[in-house]
């Protein structure tokens, strides 16, 4: 080999060197002012319409965007978000449009079946939503809070509920010590005050007058499906839930309401007291267009920008009657 080659091979000559160490610097420099790299947020896909929950009917596996226990919440959404459904409902018909909406804007989110009851044969042991909402309350939704909360390292959780899932979380809130671990509550279709849907008010103020309303519910508890008066308005559970402080000053409620629901009866039921911390809005009153009923309220696409500015009211955007909610 030419020695002036073998020369060159021995290594950098004192200029090369100097520059190569320039160049190190100045990289170093520039990693070490940079943020660390976050993997970017996933993108689900968003499905609109009643039609998306019929995809999923009884399935009872998570919907896409939810229960990744490895999610941390960031500092803008430092809460994660807790789904619950509604009666007769899993958690994939329920919450096939706003889980991966929710994941989509940077949420942790999580969702549970809950409310089947084994005291009912098969098959109607396998329905969700049917058990005593005390006995859900208690047995499923406090140590998934619990749950969420360790696997998350949040110090509380955010509700958001359709239908039976805006009442049932009350007990827990108010009776399980789950005022200190919720910082809002979002609520879809709700049953503050019950319904008096296919006549359920007159049946239960007619068996009052005789004093017949407190027997037939323990006749309902002892059926396997209290539910079935436990959201009856005047219920002994809604008369405890809504009995002295309703709704804790330390949580910020937002109650949802449409006036084509056919389940709760009157809409108006759904209506929180005048309160500081309590938002009312039936949304046809910002987008008279939007024609969703009960069902519809977890995938309609107003509701839904209703939901996220419920969430994050620091950073809320104008609804959109005719459009997508961002990251959709």
């Amino acid at each position: 080999m030419p020695a002036h080659i073998r020369a060159r091979s021995a290594g950098p000559g004192p200029g090369m060197v100097k520059r190569l160490a320039v160049v190190v610097a100045f990289a170093a420099a520039a990693v070490a002012g940079m943020p660390a790299t976050a993997q970017a947020a996933p993108h689900y896909p968003v499905p609109y319409g009643l039609g998306a929950a019929l995809a999923h009917f009884g399935d009872s596996s998570s919907p896409a965007g939810a229960n990744d226990w490895h999610c941390r919440p960031s500092a803008e959404h430092p809460e994660p978000v807790i789904l619950l459904h509604g009666l007769t409902a899993t958690q994939a018909e329920n919450w096939t449009t706003l889980a991966p909406l929710l994941a989509n804007n940077g949420y942790c989110v999580f969702s549970l079946t809950y409310g089947r009851s084994p005291a009912l044969p098969p098959p109607l042991n396998g329905v969700p939503g049917v058990r005593s909402m005390i006995d859900s309350a208690t047995e499923e939704l406090a140590p998934f809070v619990d749950r969420v909360l360790a696997a998350t390292g949040a110090a509380k959780v955010d509700f958001v509920g359709h239908s039976e899932g805006t009442v049932m979380p009350r007990w827990y809130i108010k009776f399980l010590g789950g005022a200190d671990k919720v910082a809002k509550s979002v609520n879809l279709a709700p049953i503050n005050n019950g319904t008096q849907a296919n006549g359920s008010g007159l049946l239960a103020g007619g068996l009052g007058a005789v004093g017949l309303w407190g027997r037939a519910q323990r006749l309902a508890e002892g059926s396997g499906a209290p539910i079935t008066v436990e959201l009856t308005t005047g219920s002994d559970y809604l008369n405890a839930v809504n009995s002295g402080v309703a709704y804790l000053p330390g949580i910020d409620y937002t109650f949802l309401m449409t006036r084509y629901d056919e389940a709760v009866v009157p809409y108006t039921s759904g209506y929180g007291p005048v309160a500081p911390n309590i938002t009312n809005i039936v949304v046809q009153d910002q987008c008279p267009l939007a024609l969703f009923e009960h069902n519809g309220a977890a995938f309609d696409p107003v509701a839904a920008q209703d939901v996220l500015n419920a969430l994050d009211p620091a950073n809320p955007l104008p609804v959109d009657c005719s459009g997508l909610p961002r990251n959709s």
